[in-house]
């Protein structure tokens, strides 16, 4: 990579990660969010047999990142609707992702995840059931 194509693709990511993380900013007002009920939500993976686990949401981005919990990530909406929200998210050091969430009811979510997680890919699909509070 010579010296000049290296600094173009070091200002690209710079303006996507400045990009990302002007979206990240919004992020709390996602339209599809609002309905979602903060509380014990079950999650299931699609296709799977194993275990559901039972999750304290007390934040609805949480389910944001099904692969990432708990990591401050950069992110970038590329849908917003009010039963649909797609977003792009970056965590330094620890992968990316993609996640569609289709709100069906306010306890009912359908979640599609894709990424890179220490260094894997995954692509995933959730059912996320609100099962009351926490």
């Amino acid at each position: 990579m010579t010296r000049r194509t290296r600094g173009i693709a070091i200002g690209i990511a710079a303006m996507l990660a400045t990009a990302a993380g002007a979206q990240e900013a919004r992020a709390p007002s996602l339209a599809a969010l609002k309905s979602v009920e903060t509380g014990r939500w079950q999650i299931h993976e699609i296709g799977t047999k194993g275990r559901d686990r039972a999750v304290c949401v007390r934040d609805p981005q949480r389910l944001l990142q099904m692969r990432h919990p708990g990591q401050r990530c950069a992110r970038f909406v590329i849908d917003d609707t009010p039963n649909l929200a797609t977003v792009h998210y970056t965590c330094p050091g620890a992968g990316h992702g993609r996640s569609t969430l289709k709100v069906e009811a306010p306890g009912l979510i359908d979640i599609q995840t894709q990424g890179l997680a220490g260094g894997l890919p995954f692509d995933a699909r959730y059912e996320a059931r609100r099962q009351g509070g926490c």
